[in-house]
């Protein structure tokens, strides 16, 4: 057999195996997501729960501006996805660490832009003190299939 169509063979081998290799990562996190709670955080839901339930009415026009503001942001949403042609097909999120003032998930994102497949990978750190709460991205992949346009390869990190 030619030297190159074995190449080509093994390419594909390669990439097929990476696949699988993403796969199998994406079915574990996702078999393995699990989220802790402290008993400050528990207390605290309680305590808002049995506020919102204390006042019927007052609940009932909560929910009504919730329901406003989720549909005001599916609009945002939408028009965001169709302004920049970013189009999200997955999120997955697994909790690494999880203390009273800490957290660190690493997040996986799947889409498309322009028919361009994408996925980012990243790992996401909120700290909070007595003032505020900050967020760090650390991490940070861009995988793509590298054939596909020369020009973006140099920003990913497959």
């Amino acid at each position: 057999m030619d030297n190159s169509i074995c190449q080509v063979y093994e390419d594909e081998i390669q990439s097929l195996e990476e696949e699988i290799k993403i796969l199998a990562e994406k079915y574990e996190d996702s078999q393995q997501e699990s989220t802790f709670f402290s008993d400050e955080e528990i207390l605290m839901s309680i305590k808002s729960f049995q506020r919102e339930f204390q006042g019927e009415s007052k609940g009932r026009e909560s929910a009504s501006n919730l329901k406003a503001q989720l549909e005001s942001l599916e609009t945002d949403l939408s028009f965001l996805m169709k302004f920049t042609g970013i189009q999200f097909t997955s999120h997955s999120k697994k909790t690494l660490e999880k203390t009273r003032n800490r957290t660190v998930q690493k997040h996986r994102l799947s889409g498309s832009c322009h028919s361009l497949s994408f996925q980012l990978e990243f790992q996401l750190l909120e700290m909070q003190n007595k003032e505020n709460m900050s967020a760090l991205i650390t991490d940070l992949s861009i995988i793509m299939e590298s054939g596909e346009d020369s020009d973006v390869s140099k920003f990913l990190s497959r």
